[in-house]
This record gives C-alpha cells, structure tokens and sequence, in this order.
C-alpha cells in the first residue's frame, strides 16, 4: 500500500492562484463519508492524482457550509474532521502515505515550505467553483506523528448578513439603530473565539455605509473584502500593529473606524480617546459576558473616568445551532417545565416581547437527510448592555463584575441565557442546545 500511494502522482511543480471545486450533491456528514469511502480505493491507482483528493475533500467541505477542516496526525496517518455549526464531525481516516503528498499539496497551493516541518506555518490559498469563490486560511504545527493542519474557510456568505439577519430581538435592534445612528461613541462586541463577533461588526459597519462618511478598519487579518470600506491588516513585523496603525488611521479624517480587537492599554486608551473625540468606534474585546468589559478595561490600566463618557454599548454574545425545520418535532411540556417558563417570562423587562401562555412551545432535535442531529445553521444569542450615565459611578469607585450586571439587570439587560431561552420558546433552537452554550439553565434573567 504505501509504494503504490506513493506513487501517487504529487503533481503541482508550482502554486495555484485557486483550487477548483465542484458541487457534489451531499448535505450531511454521513453522505460525505460515504463520498469519501467510495473514492478510497482509487487511491492506491498510480495514475491518481493528489489533486484529486484534495479537491473532493475541499468539495465536500464547501458544500456542507464547514467553518474548518482539520487533518489530526496519528502513527496510522491523519483524521480527517469537519467543524459545522461549531461541532467537529470526523470525516475519513487518510493513510500516512496519501496524507505526506496531501499535506504537501496543501503547502505548495498556500505558499508554505514543504521542507520546513519542525515549526508551525501560516498560508491561504481560495476555493473556486461556479457559484462561489472564498478564500482558506491555513495553519500547521509540528506533532509527534508530522505536521497538523487546520484550514479556516471563510464563506463570504457570513458577510452578506445585514443587521436584521443576525437574530436580534426586536427591542434589541431598536438598541443598536439608536446607536448606530450616533455620530461618535464606541461599541463593543465581546465573546469567545468563533462566537460570531466579526460577522456582527460587519453587519454594524454595511448598516452605517454611506458615501458620506469615511470608514477605515485595522484587522488581523482582513478576513472578508467590504465594498466601500477601506481595510487595514496589522503587518507581521509588528510595525504596524493595533495601537500604531489606530493612530495612523486616525490622521487619515476617518468617520467610523473598527479595531479588530482591542489587546492592550494602548490600544484601548486610543480607541477611547476616538470615540470623545468625534468617531464613532467598533472593536472586541474578549470576556466572557457584557458587563465585563468594564473590569476587562480597568485590568488593562484604562483610567475609569474615561470609560463611562466614552462606551456606549456592549454586546456579548454566542451561536447556537438553529433547528431543522424538516425534522423538529415539539415536546410537550411538564408541569414543572411550565412553571419554570412561566417564572422566567415574568422576571423578563416589559420592552421585551413575550410569547403569550397558549403560544409557549418547546421542540426536540430529531436529524433527517437535510441536517446533522436535527441542526441547521446557527443564530446568535445576544447580551445589549446600555452603558448610561448611572453606571459612572459604579465604574468609577470601581464595582465588580457583579454589581456592574445586577445594576445592568436592574435597568432592562437581558442576560445571554434568557435570549437563548426565548429563541427556543419561538422554535428557533432547543434548551439543550441553549444550556450546552451558556450552561446550566437557571429560570431566571
């Protein structure tokens, strides 16, 4: 087996600008084993190209909508998996031999070293077909068994979302146009990696586009083309990093500006100091709910009397997956589940729009030929925390974390969980999935 998949022809003396795909015809992991099982046994053909494997498995990928593919190295060889919706699904197992002339594949149409394997790598390299064209952001590292890959695919799908295609609550949206529309002030979005906070700049940045204003951004890196939008990338030397390139953006007369992430003191004193100055400012910061983003600030050595004049909103948020509408089937409720709900809608503010008590319902996912486990997609789960004028001197005598989210509770904030809830009771998610991302239920906002 390894002499003849060897001589599998390797192909390729020079890079391609894209890797051409096709449309195969799968819609769930399970076809797409059976894709890749079927074409296995081609694989010990002399005459078949590694090309070919590595267009079927980018292919298959594609047309399942993943957000990665990942190669798992092994003594056997590499695992093959595919993230959708946030979960990895293995796909293939790939002997060692066919994976070295795959991984060098991958390296020649990215522009890695095919002889560098004891450091870590980053290339990129685009996916073309008919339909559709986006780009691969690719990654290795050294490992025991050879290199690891993991290839992010950005879909220029997530950037045609505008604001109301995010999965905003109705009292929500009115939040965000009332601040979208103000001429100067930040916004910040916070949550883990992989929780949709790109997606939702973007959709905040198409929102205010107007061929009046000027709009530069500073990413690492620029992940998805915007038109209209001048973007910037932070360069790998470092000289142009965050808080350098916000401060050179800010000599360019810029009207709205999006940081990509804010990172450290400077950088978030400059983003700060913007949105006084007369900009209005986007960035993310990493915490893992709203209302700390104030402690996150002051731990990075921002002065507190300048955080409350300054930030006008923060939004955590994450993605759960969306039912299947094919397949969903309602449950019917205890008298105990009915209780908790009903105990949960009355601790909710009044701007928020309830679902009457002969409208509650709650489904099960079930899985059919059109999803994986009854999924389809996924939908955010939002926390909107309004940063007034009665929050300045809970910032500035320095409240914890806590008193910052009571207080916010106190004045309307929806907690990530209750959000997640309510899009389960109108059918969109489970409270299994809602409890998997935001932990255990409690029946209460």
């Amino acid at each position: 087996m390894a002499e003849e998949t060897t001589s599998m022809k390797s192909e390729g003396e020079s890079g391609l600008d894209n890797l051409l795909i096709e449309k195969l015809g799968v819609k769930t992991i399970s076809q797409s084993k059976e894709k890749i099982a079927a074409e296995t046994k081609n694989w010990e053909r002399a005459d078949y190209s590694t090309s070919s494997v590595v267009e079927l498995i980018f292919s298959l990928a594609a047309e399942l909508d993943a957000s990665d593919v990942h190669f798992e190295t092994s003594k056997e060889g590499a695992r093959l998996r595919f993230r959708l919706d946030g979960i990895l699904y293995d796909v293939s197992e790939i002997p060692a031999a066919v994976y070295g002339l795959v991984l060098n594949r991958l390296k020649l149409i990215s522009g890695l070293k095919i002889n560098v394997t004891d450091s870590p790598q980053d290339g990129r390299f685009a996916l073309a077909r008919e339909d559709v064209s986006m780009d691969a952001r690719v990654s290795t590292i050294p490992a025991e068994f050879g290199e690891m890959v993991v290839i992010r695919l950005l879909n220029p799908k997530t950037i045609s979302l505008q604001l109301v295609d995010l999965g905003l609550r109705e009292d929500d949206k009115k939040i965000a146009d009332q601040e979208l529309k103000r001429p100067n002030g930040m916004i910040l979005v916070t949550g883990p990696t992989g929780s949709g906070k790109t997606t939702t700049l973007y959709a905040f940045l198409k929102e205010v586009q107007n061929p009046g204003l000027k709009i530069i951004t500073i990413e690492d890196p620029v992940e998805y083309r915007l038109a209209g939008i001048e973007q910037t990338q932070v360069s790998k030397n470092g000289e142009y990093d965050f808080n350098n390139g916000l401060k050179a953006i800010l000599r360019q007369d810029p009207d709205v500006i999006m940081v990509g992430e804010i990172r450290d003191k400077e950088t978030a004193e400059t983003s700060l100091h913007a949105s006084l100055t007369g900009h209005l400012v986007f960035s993310t910061l990493h915490t893992n709910n709203a209302s700390g983003a104030i402690p996150r600030l002051i731990d990075l050595g921002i002065n507190p009397k300048i955080i409350g004049p300054a930030l006008d909103l923060v939004i955590a948020q994450r993605l759960v997956r969306r039912l299947c509408p094919h397949c969903r089937t309602e449950k019917s409720l205890s008298a105990e589940e009915q209780n908790n709900i009903s105990s949960f809608l009355q601790s909710l503010p009044a701007r928020v729009k309830k679902p009457e008590a002969g409208e509650i319902k709650t489904f099960s996912a079930v899985g059919c030929e059109e999803c994986e486990e009854g999924y389809k997609g996924r939908v955010g789960v939002f926390e909107f925390f309004e940063v007034g004028d009665e929050f300045e001197s809970l910032i500035n005598y320095g409240a914890t974390e806590a008193e910052i989210e009571k207080t916010a509770k106190a004045a309307g904030m929806v907690g990530l969980q209750a959000d997640g809830v309510l899009k389960a009771l109108r059918g969109e998610t489970t409270l299994d999935e809602v409890e998997r991302i935001t932990g255990p239920l409690v029946w209460k906002n």
